[in-house]
């Protein structure tokens, strides 16, 4: 049985236990469809290539950014305004094909256009927000260093006034998009505190390289980038916040895309598990008639079910404006944890097959190791937890 017969059949067999396009409602469903097509039509069938030869595929960003999907969230200046729920079903469907083509559009929309949507002036966002809307211009968002990601208040990037300009000298690291994009969004600290810069890419003074070596996130791009007195003129500064305030609110918008998207990568392992455990014979008959095997896809299901309904009660709340940092944190810690597991289990059912690209589980279970440790690791989010049932922060 193909993979795609895998998947058909698992879908099938899971939608019986768990209908959750069901609890959508009738324009979040539209979005998930929008996005499923994409992902099915567009992703699926190159992405094993893809992640093989480490390609980033450029030419599908028209197509997504044609969907609405780019800075989805974002209310004006070409963006769709829709809901915090559909965006997070969006993001489920996309992750279910590749975590990398989620982070894109994490990275395009939850990252660089949010921080311009809510820090930038009316001219900045007129400037960029609808070329990135479009496509047309790739953002992305530089926060994280060479010297660690956890600890964003001791950056060493430093932005200096020289004049009516700012000079920028620093470097980044594991900045998604940076080789291809055409604006950066820089934080830098200054002795005012923590600000972000506006920077086009082909400002003199900024290189981006993307990082070699990945065992994981193969599909998509990496990049050090390296800021050698970049001069950029005020008007490229978000005037409207200082501190780690700005770049913070930004992660909480891609940590809640998280939340939804591993479960689309858990989604697709406990479909193929369902699958195979119906299609694989050994000992005179399926692997699924064994008791351990059942046991298995029910504590999967089980897991997945309630990430699901987790990210929906997250977006049920953030589009009521409810949803806190604190109930982000735990979203995420829980649900890529699960998935996690959900993946090594299906891998494991697999046998030796689990462990080649005949199956998208062993892609999954790497990306999924990257996705664990950006936007906060597992021991980020768990102190986050902790100080907010002690009161205490033990983050040093």
């Amino acid at each position: 049985m193909s993979t795609l017969d895998l998947l058909a059949t698992g879908e099938t067999a899971l939608a019986s236990a768990f209908d959750f396009d069901a609890l959508l409602t009738e324009e979040e469903r539209g979005w998930q469809q929008r996005a499923r097509r994409v992902a099915r039509e567009q992703i699926m069938p190159v992405i094993e290539d893809d992640f093989e030869a480490r390609h980033f595929r450029e030419e599908l960003i028209p197509l997504i950014a044609a969907e609405g999907l780019l800075g989805m969230h974002i209310q004006g200046y070409g963006c769709a305004g829709a809901s915090a729920t559909a965006y997070g079903a969006v993001c489920l469907e996309l992750e279910a094909a590749d975590s990398g083509w989620r982070t894109f559009v994490s990275v395009q929309g939850s990252l660089a256009m949010s921080a311009i949507s809510k820090f930038g002036s009316e001219e900045q966002k007129n400037e960029w927000l609808p070329r990135m809307a479009s496509g047309e211009v790739i953002g992305c968002f530089g926060l994280t260093e060479p010297d660690g990601g956890s600890d964003p208040a001791s950056m060493r990037t430093r932005a200096v006034r020289d004049g009516s300009d700012w000079v920028i000298t620093g470097s980044k690291r594991w900045i998604g998009l940076a080789s291809i994009a055409g604006v950066a969004v820089i934080w830098a600290n200054t002795d005012e505190g923590v600000m972000g810069f506006i920077v086009p890419t082909d400002t003199p003074g900024f290189e981006a390289t993307p990082i070699q070596g990945k065992l994981a996130m193969r599909a998509s791009i990496q990049c050090d980038i390296v800021l050698d007195a970049v001069r950029v003129p005020e008007s490229a500064r978000l005037a409207s916040v200082v501190g780690l305030r700005g770049p913070f609110s930004c992660l909480n918008e891609a940590r809640y895309g998280i939340v939804w998207g591993v479960m689309g990568a858990a989604r697709t392992c406990l479909q193929v598990a369902i699958g195979r455990s119906l299609s694989r014979e050994v000992f005179g008959g399926a692997i699924g008639r064994f008791q351990i095997t059942q046991q298995k896809l029910a504590d999967m299901l089980l897991e997945y079910e309630k990430g699901a309904l987790l990210a929906l009660h997250l977006g049920r709340q953030k589009d009521a404006g409810a949803l806190t940092p604190t109930q982000i944190s735990v979203g995420k810690l829980n649900n890529v944890r699960e998935a996690i597991r959900i993946a090594g289990t299906t891998r494991a059912m697999l046998g030796g097959d689990g462990v080649t690209n005949e199956f998208p589980v062993m892609r999954h279970m790497a990306n999924l190791e990257a996705v664990r440790t950006y936007e906060g690791t597992d021991d980020i989010h768990a102190l986050i937890l902790g100080r907010a049932l002690t009161g205490i922060a033990a983050f040093s």
